[in-house]
């Protein structure tokens, strides 16, 4: 009779074991030093359709466009601070490679041959930080980099500083939650604001990617790390009145701007439980918007039907020898 009490005694101690465990949580920020090197391979592709109902041309509105781009960022951690318990982060990233294809469509064009491009020989570099309420700011050498290039950095910080956005004590699998942010990128429409939901929806093994001379990546041949599995899906929210929906920028034109904006966002992120570094995310973008551009007093209006679509995909590859040019 002991023996079985004590056999149901250890049954139920490993039992609350396992139950505290699953209930722990974890904080995901990336253990990062000064002078510490990462390198991400970026896929970025985004095709933006116009169309106008009116031969008036008005200033900053949008025009057709694809990019079609992928290429090698090389991160440089210059200082690492605590500020409560966030980290904050001053970096400098530069490409080392970028094969891309960036252009304006014309009606009945084909997509050009992508051009590539080694590494920059002017050293071109973009310094940044990201503070302690995940916001990225003090960016300096953006402007230097071609517009593909500005674009794929800025898919890489958005999914590299997902973590400071999570929830402040932590995440815990199977957990869900909400946050909103607002649109980053320039729009003919104010008071854009993505409303998400998110999930810790189970952890999984994972590789970072690893590069061969021949310039191929496939999954590093090391032991497998344990991945946290984050899903957030988001919708694209209107703040501004569709009667007068003129932003800061566009006021300064002497523009007045008029209509509606609605999109969608999904993003699968996977995030090393050990480094706090993002392993692999993806993302799957689609918007549209229904706006007219006209001046302030009302004249010259141009109505633009935009529509566009993008995909986005962040791997960390492992410091191998780059490719051969």
């Amino acid at each position: 009779m002991n023996r079985k009490l004590q056999r149901t005694g250890s049954l139920l101690l490993l039992a609350a074991a396992a139950l505290s465990a699953a209930d722990k949580r974890i904080n995901l920020f990336p253990k990062l030093q000064a002078r510490q090197t990462i390198t991400y391979l970026i896929r970025f592709q985004s095709d933006k359709t116009v169309k106008t109902e009116s031969r008036v041309v008005a200033p900053m509105a949008p025009n057709d466009a694809q990019i079609d781009a992928h290429g090698l960022l090389r991160v440089e951690i210059l200082d690492v601070r605590e500020t409560g318990s966030e980290p904050v982060i001053h970096a400098r990233g530069r490409f080392l490679t970028l094969d891309s294809g960036a252009w304006a469509k014309g009606p009945g064009e084909k997509k050009p041959d992508a051009e590539s491009r080694p590494v920059d020989p002017d050293g071109k570099s973009v310094e940044f930080t990201i503070s302690s309420d995940g916001s990225v700011s003090d960016v300096k050498g953006l402007d230097s980099f071609f517009p593909d290039q500005r674009q794929a950095w800025q898919q890489w910080v958005a999914r590299f500083a997902l973590a400071w956005t999570l929830p402040a004590n932590g995440v815990k699998s199977g957990e869900k939650w909400k946050s909103d942010q607002a649109e980053q990128m320039g729009a003919p429409i104010a008071g854009l604001n993505w409303a998400r939901e998110s999930a810790y929806v189970r952890d999984e093994p994972c590789h970072a990617s690893q590069l061969s001379r021949a310039g191929e990546f496939t999954s590093s041949s090391g032991p497998p790390e344990t991945c946290a599995v984050l899903l957030t899906t988001a919708t694209l929210k209107q703040k501004s009145s569709p009667k007068n929906a003129t932003p800061e920028d566009f006021k300064l034109h002497d523009l007045r701007t008029m209509g509606t904006a609605k999109g969608t966002s999904e993003v699968i992120t996977y995030i090393s439980r050990k480094s706090g570094l993002v392993v692999r995310a993806t993302e799957e973008t689609s918007q549209f918007m229904n706006v007219v551009v006209a001046k302030a007093d009302g004249s010259n209006g141009v109505r633009y039907n935009v529509e566009a679509k993008s995909h986005a995909e962040v791997l960390l590859v492992s410091e191998t020898p780059l490719p051969r040019p």
